[in-house]
């Protein structure tokens, strides 16, 4: 059989273009040009040029038709279309960018994971140990590695590499181990890694030392193991997972506060402290202690000679927010809502986001001209806020006795000489329980407090959020009529509106 030169032009080409697709899909499926990929692709591109450059004539011949030439033109249109989507989508995977349009920005890393990961001195490797891959996982590692040269992932098959799962300590399929040198943090076998878990982990993994935060008993102060909604046993989970150890002390029966607290929280006490007590805490803080006071209204736990020394004026009233902004969150005027803080690391994050108090008194520095100690005013209310001497029935603003906004519901406090002593008074206990801590940002302004106190400055942040459940709840009645309307009046505006047109065109 013999050939004439415009079908072995023809032959040639598509052997070329055979090649040149061949060379790509290895490419696309190995995720790397390998030797083979590359001879592949070589090989396409000099048999296409090749078969252009045999048939040359008869290309020429074909094009020189009108008919060919009107062809030619809509065929250059869609080539031009198809290499301008090429370029966006090259363009759009070099320069890849994504946008978390959810309200609690899920899909976001956030502040805390950032300063935490980016941080990073040593070397951390997570591991997930399971048969296949985990996209949802894959994508959130990528997000980790971009903050962090120091930082490494692998999926491993523990079946297959069992000297791997052994040198971790894996125990079960889907296991998320975090490692940094000899430490090693296990995360929950089920694989649903969360970045709240990845980055406590990464943080147990890599801190030198384990701080301790005493919450004072003994008052009626709120618990850590309370679970009710007035407790603090989420507050408590929350500063485990930023690696703190937490524990209650009795002043009373330990003689003062122990050796081992790098910080002290009182939580709403409704019992006065003894005087004894009360000497013990001064003492502890003129040493260099670290405090957080939080005092409720229409309480008075006999602390007035700590305020004094600290230069800080707890006042006997209860705060009323008039402004309406309450309403956001389903409160009443007597929960005020906070959005403007003073220049304090602890508050330096919480530009445009809202803290809550249910139930607050003022706390604001006594003397404003003193340099001694250090004061700042951390929570302002709004203009339309004011005092009242106690939470009744109906409340009016009565400019004889009371006062109004804004005002100051925290202080934070510090002495600039060799002891370097903190403390931070709030005037509500309640922001920081279960049935709020979750809400706003609330827990973020107790953490910070918490990390301030402690001098753990790069934990300050904005951390991670869960999901707001938007789930709706319709009564029996509701889910009938909803029913009803998915099943017969939607269909029968369709069909009437049908029958209509129907009716106006015959």
């Amino acid at each position: 059989m013999s050939w004439d030169r415009q079908e072995l032009a023809n032959f040639v080409a598509v052997i070329g273009a055979t090649l040149l697709i061949a060379g790509y899909w290895r490419y696309s499926t190995q995720q790397e040009l390998l030797l083979a990929s590359k001879i592949l692709l070589i090989g396409g591109v000099v048999g296409v040029l090749a078969g252009i450059a045999l048939g040359f004539h008869g290309i020429r011949d074909h094009f020189s038709k009108r008919s060919s030439q009107l062809g030619t033109n809509t065929t250059i249109l869609l080539v031009a279309v198809g290499a301008v989507l090429v370029i966006l989508n090259f363009l759009g995977f070099q320069h890849h960018k994504r946008y978390d349009l959810t309200s609690e920005k899920l899909f976001t890393l956030s502040d805390q994971t950032r300063k935490i990961v980016g941080g990073l001195k040593n070397d951390v490797t997570i591991v997930r140990f399971s048969k296949t891959a985990d996209q949802q996982f894959n994508d959130l590692m990528t997000e980790y590695r971009s903050l962090s040269s120091h930082l490494k992932s692998q999926i491993v098959d523990p079946q297959e590499k069992p000297d791997v799962a052994k040198q971790y300590g894996a125990q079960h399929m889907g296991d998320v181990i975090v490692a940094s040198g000899p430490r090693k943090e296990t995360l929950s076998p089920s694989g649903d890694a969360s970045e709240q878990d990845l980055t406590s982990a990464i943080l147990k993994v890599t801190r030198d030392k384990q701080k301790t935060i005493c919450f004072v008993s003994g008052h009626g102060e709120k618990a850590l193991n309370d679970d009710q909604t007035t407790g603090y046993s989420l507050a408590d989970q929350g500063l485990k997972k930023e690696d703190y150890a937490t524990k209650p002390i009795n002043l009373v029966s330990q003689n003062g506060v122990p050796s081992d607290c790098d910080a002290v929280v009182i939580a709403g006490p409704t019992q006065a402290y003894f005087p004894q007590e009360t000497a013990a805490l001064k003492k502890y803080l003129d040493g260099g202690g670290k405090a957080l006071i939080e005092v409720d209204p229409e309480t008075n736990p006999k602390l007035d000679d700590i305020f004094q020394a600290w230069n800080v004026n707890v006042g006997d009233n209860v705060v009323i927010d008039a402004s309406g902004m309450g309403q956001i969150l389903g409160a009443g005027p007597g929960i005020p809502l906070v959005v403007d803080y003073g220049a304090s690391p602890i508050t330096k994050n919480l530009t445009r986001h809202m803290t809550f108090f249910p139930l607050a008194r003022t706390v604001s520095p006594a003397d404003k001209s003193k340099s001694t100690p250090e004061t700042v005013e951390l929570l302002k209310t709004s203009p339309q806020s004011f005092t009242t001497p106690k939470l009744e029935h109906e409340v009016k603003f009565d400019s004889k006795t009371d006062k109004s906004g804004p005002l100051t519901l925290g202080v934070a406090a510090k002495r600039n000489d060799e002891k370097h002593g903190r403390l931070v008074v709030i005037g509500d206990s309640d922001f920081a329980a279960n049935q709020a801590i979750g809400q706003a940002s609330n827990g973020d302004l107790f953490y910070n407090t918490i990390n301030w106190l402690a001098e753990d400055e790069n934990l300050i942040s904005i951390r991670p959020k869960s999901a707001t459940n938007r789930h709706v709840s319709l009564t029996e009645s509701q889910a009938v009529g909803l029913r009803w309307l998915d099943l017969f009046f939607l269909p029968g505006i369709v069909i009437l509106s049908g029958i209509y047109v129907w009716w106006k065109r015959r």
